[in-house]
């Protein structure tokens, strides 16, 4: 992924609900103007979510999905019809594509029902105006013909309306510094780092410092110390990947800020005093509590992955527990049922939108789960927490 392309996580999510045979897929290529999605005539052709990231005008950079239909039969459909659910907990702006308004089913009213209690935007769209004379009545919805373009570009302006105040002016740490500063990113490349790039936040955090006229220098963390001598200004920051949070505690002068990628990201996207309020839980762990580890990403595992081999592995030796129950989760893959476990340790979430993160965190709160981020944890069983949020003061006073 290039440095100036928008991430999946952070553009508006369109996603295109209804039974089968609807329309959907169809309705999706001529929004798009796009083959995006298989057409068939026989009912059940989309089988999976299907996302794709583009420019659509007058959206801008967007992700598009078709689901299968919310009317799937049999074991196998039931399937299909979570995976349908499951999507909406990214979705920023639903589109339920009807045949016409006397063709409301039962299905499309829970769905409308589920978009509501989600407070999720939705537009009814009722396709094939080709061959009804039905016209739709509410300000939300709107006739449609895929087959002919019939008011196709009237609904991609209708989905601009809802998605107002969807975009951000929130940054990831520049507003915290000033034009010119310098900030020193370290960045370890080790048998985990993707070979030929840099992951997703360290990314997203330069850039950051680029658009806002501020100097990022990157190192690793052997060469950290002799990075920060070479500087003749003093750095304003340092952040670091969580994994190297020891190493680059100790080489950072106490007078320079320290933070983590996750920590910020915390921030960014998720909800960071409910990160540090959740890390104390650690301290109430017992033999036979189960944890779950959960990222918003899926990768091959290495040897000494942060997630399944060195947060375990920090948990028990700050612990001196022997027999906790590490269970594991990535990608869309968030367990529904959240109160077997003690406690969750969350990734940065950095390839998962707002909305879904926002989604992860309330679960876990309304379940009464205590929940906090890497970042978060290996700071405080490296007993540098307070310090790693000195950058959040407000939060940091959460720690005396």
């Amino acid at each position: 992924m290039s440095l100036n392309s928008t991430p999946s996580a952070d553009r508006l999510h369109i996603a295109f609900f209804g039974k089968r045979n609807a329309g959907k897929s169809s309705l999706v290529n001529a929004v798009t103007a796009q083959s995006l999605a298989i057409v068939s005539d026989t009912a059940g052709t989309t089988t999976d979510p299907v996302s794709k990231a583009m420019e659509l005008l007058p959206l801008g950079p967007v992700v598009i999905i078709d689901t299968p239909g919310i009317d799937d039969e049999g074991e196998l459909g039931a399937l299909r019809v979570k995976r349908s659910y499951q999507v909406l907990n990214k979705t920023d702006v639903a589109v339920l594509v009807i045949d016409s308004p006397s063709g409301k089913s039962h299905e499309d009213d829970a769905l409308i029902e589920r978009f509501k209690a989600k407070e999720i935007p939705y537009i009814i769209a009722y396709n094939k105006s080709d061959i009804s004379a039905e016209k739709a009545a509410a300000e939300n919805e709107i006739t449609v013909s895929a087959k002919t373009g019939e008011n196709v570009n009237e609904l991609k302006e209708l989905i601009a309306q809802l998605s107002k105040g969807h975009e951000s002016n929130k940054t990831i740490i520049s507003h915290m510094l000033e034009k010119e500063d310098i900030v020193v990113l370290v960045v370890p490349i080790d048998s985990s780092a993707p070979k030929g790039r840099l992951i997703l936040p360290q990314q997203q955090t330069i850039r950051d410092l680029l658009d806002h006229h501020c100097m990022a220098v990157v190192t690793q963390p052997e060469e950290l110390k002799k990075t920060i001598s070479a500087l003749v200004q003093k750095p304003a920051l340092v952040i670091t990947d969580s994994q190297a949070f020891a190493k680059v505690s100790k080489d950072t002068p106490d007078n320079i800020t320290l933070t983590s990628f996750s920590i910020l990201f915390a921030n960014y996207k998720g909800n960071l005093r409910l990160a540090v309020e959740g890390v104390k839980a650690i301290d109430c762990l017992k033999n036979g509590d189960k944890v779950l580890i959960s990222e918003g990403c899926t990768h091959h595992r290495q040897c000494g992955d942060i997630g399944t081999v060195k947060l375990p592995a920090l948990l028990k030796k700050y612990t001196g527990l022997t027999d906790i129950n590490f269970e594991w989760s990535s990608g869309t893959g968030f367990p529904e049922d959240l109160s077997e476990y003690k406690m969750i340790i969350h990734c940065g979430g950095c390839m998962l939108s707002e909305r879904e993160m926002q989604y992860r965190l309330k679960c876990a709160k309304d379940e009464g789960t205590a929940i906090t981020n890497y970042g978060t944890a290996i700071a405080y069983m490296n007993g540098i927490l307070k310090r790693s949020l000195s950058v959040f003061p407000e939060i940091a006073d959460l720690l005396k």
